[in-house]
């Protein structure tokens, strides 16, 4: 009976949180707001740099290679948004782009705009158009809030649709890892997918449209996946 009580619970808890996407017409549950996911994020992100070997864009050609291609894609984007009357969808975003110091082929964005790209994912890309569809898949992730919706569906699932202030304080370490769970920091790319297949289809095509509006040529998404 309990168990009944919950399931219709959560199931109450998740058609009330449902909104329809503006950029992908899709419903979406959101327990949690952007603002509230972004605060996390910059925390989280600290954390994160603090903790690995940040390369220099400075000193590094590579670095500076992900920061100049990832603000080329952030300014496709939100020109995108902007002429589409949709430019809310990036409300508080302050684009940061770093390479870390790791094999690991994998690149991620949280919420706000701040990216990660591995340098071991760059022996894969190979050039500069094939890491724009890399990051530009990534960041469409936390622009169509697909992190947002995955984070919603663990404080459902696993914390019993509590509010995310409350999982901070009173659960935190689980309230963690379902943050970088959810935005696919940790996973592989292409080896451990952390979104359903509809989510992929999305950021696969809105990834490489903003691509292609940065300057990038598109078809550079086929020879990079076989070479993953």
């Amino acid at each position: 009976m309990i168990r009944k009580i919950t399931s219709l619970f959560l199931l109450a808890a998740t058609f009330i949180a449902c909104s329809k996407n503006p950029i992908t017409g899709r419903n979406q549950a959101h327990l949690v707001s952007e603002a509230e996911l972004q605060a996390m994020a910059t925390q989280q992100y600290r954390q994160f740099l603090s903790e690995n070997r940040v390369v220099s864009a400075s000193a590094d050609r590579d670095a500076e290679m992900v920061r100049r291609v990832g603000q080329r894609v952030a300014n496709a984007i939100t020109k995108y948004l902007r002429d589409n009357g949709q430019a809310n969808m990036v409300d508080g975003y302050k684009w940061e782009f770093n390479l870390v110091q790791s094999n690991d082929a994998n690149a991620w964005c949280m919420p706000g705009g701040k990216v990660v790209v591995y340098t071991g994912l760059l022996p894969i890309t190979q050039n500069e158009a094939a890491l724009a569809m890399v990051m530009g898949h990534e960041i469409a992730h936390a622009v169509l809030l697909h992190g947002n919706e995955r984070m919603s569906q663990g404080l459902l699932q696993q914390l019993g649709g509590v509010a995310l202030a409350v999982a901070v304080s009173n659960r935190p370490a689980e309230t963690q890892n379902l943050f970088l769970n959810a935005y696919g920091v940790g996973s592989q790319v292409g080896v451990l997918l952390p979104f359903s297949r509809k989510q992929e289809l999305e950021a696969d095509r809105y990834g490489m449209i903003w691509g292609a509006m940065a300057g990038y040529n598109p078809r550079e998404a086929i020879a990079l996946w076989q070479r993953m």
